[in-house]
């Protein structure tokens, strides 16, 4: 009998749940505008990492996002704007179509404003600095990593997307912008920065002949770029022609870029062993290996600081804990997310974090960093002082190859 009735009962829900489907309108097509609100929903929740969205519901976000009223593009990205922020994610982000194009110049050739590299500080949501890019602005104004931006133009950071504080810093040459700046939490100051084009050359090189018994060849790479794996390959093969015995490389203030240079980078110094290890959002592991096609067994030192982030920290990292180089500075940034770029529609572009990485140690460095085999502090020294007499990180490096020199003459 009871077994009759809960069939009656199912039935019964049945007949009302097609019924219900049956009198229901038709779904209404999207217009242009909810299509981009929702290509751009759809990309999210098959792509990013937390699997939560921040602890949400992410349909009932975009439902609730398509009930507003779309009466022009600009209000749009406002709402995808809106959508993304509910993810407390600052490095996920919408870029309209000019800062789409400008940040895919940035990983190829040059770009007009300040020089900065951002971050959001995400205990008060101010602007921090990664790094100034070497020959910016930024730079010549001594400008510092992790120093805090509190305004630009006198409008609080607090207020501003990573992308509009970098909107507001671009510009064309010769005109002027005012950042308010606190550096190690002193009083901030006000200072004005002439935006300039700024050039993009990754790789910046020199042979030291130390001494009879030592050549180092010194390799400053500043940023993750399109050119950097093959121009640092093309650097290190030219310095074995001259007689190059030992290596400094200089990733101080190169806050990352393009994450599959960073890991061919890696193979070209190391014959063997894991450069990292990737979790997607279903905690699935992948791993990047060297490939045996390493350029040089010279002895090699890398110089770190705090400026040091990304794509940066994955090359310190595989090279210190696969023991083929010492890291001389100070503690690195602690970056430990990976995004990817997807091409929107309308020509805009949306950054996702999909990813963590881990060192081959299996250290997780996000908000951590890289702690290096030596700490020597660094007092402020000029663009034209890097890597010379007055800079104590570099001498440091050049003193552990010498001794390496020393210990292998004796062996």
């Amino acid at each position: 009998m009871g077994r009759k009735i809960f069939k009656s009962t199912v039935s019964v829900l049945l007949a009302v749940v097609i019924g219900w489907g049956l009198w229901q309108p038709a779904a209404l097509a999207l217009t242009d505008e909810e299509s981009l609100v929702a290509e751009v929903w759809r990309i999210v929740n098959r792509a990013y990492l937390d699997q939560t969205f921040n602890h949400q519901n992410w349909w009932f976000v975009r439902e609730h996002v398509l009930d507003q009223k779309f009466t022009s593009r600009a209000d749009t990205y406002d709402a995808i704007r809106e959508m993304l922020s509910s993810l407390n994610d600052p490095y996920t982000r919408l870029l309209p179509p000019e800062q789409y194009r400008s940040l895919q110049t940035s990983t190829s050739g040059e770009l007009t404003g300040v020089g900065l590299q951002i971050a959001k500080d995400e205990a008060d949501q101010y602007l921090q600095v990664i790094a100034p890019i070497a020959g910016s602005p930024a730079a010549a104004a001594h400008v510092q990593p992790r120093d805090r931006i509190l305004a630009i133009d006198g409008r609080s950071t607090q207020t501003l997307t990573l992308d509009e504080a970098a909107n507001s810093m671009r510009g064309p040459v010769g005109t002027a912008v005012v950042l308010t700046i606190s550096h190690n939490q002193q009083v901030p100051e006000a200072i004005t920065l002439t935006r300039g084009t700024v050039s993009l050359n990754p790789v910046v090189t020199r042979v030291d002949p130390v001494s009879e018994t030592l050549t180092v060849g010194y390799i400053r790479l500043t940023q993750f770029n399109a050119n950097a794996a093959s121009e640092v390959a093309a650097t290190v093969q030219a310095f074995e022609r001259q007689g190059v015995n030992a290596y400094v490389l200089d990733l101080r203030n190169n806050p990352g870029g393009l994450l599959n240079a960073g890991i061919e980078i890696a193979r070209q110094w190391l014959e063997t062993g894991t450069i990292v290890y990737t979790f997607d959002r279903r905690g699935m592991l992948d791993s990047f290996e060297a490939s045996g096609s390493a350029l040089t067994a010279a002895p090699l030192v890398v110089l770190v600081n705090e400026g040091t982030a990304s794509a940066s920290e994955i090359l310190a990292g595989a090279l210190q804990d696969n023991r083929r180089a010492q890291l001389v500075g100070n503690t690195t940034f602690g970056k430990g997310l990976i995004q990817s770029l997807f091409d929107l529609s309308d020509g805009s572009g949306l950054v996702v974090t999909v990813a963590k990485y881990k060192t081959p140690a299996n250290h997780d460095i996000n908000r951590l960093g890289i702690r290096p085999d030596q700490t020597v502090p660094l007092a402020a020294i000029t663009r034209e002082q890097i890597g010379t007499d007055e800079d104590a990180q570099y001498q440091a490096a050049i003193e552990l190859l010498s001794q390496s020199m020393v210990m292998a003459s004796a062996s």
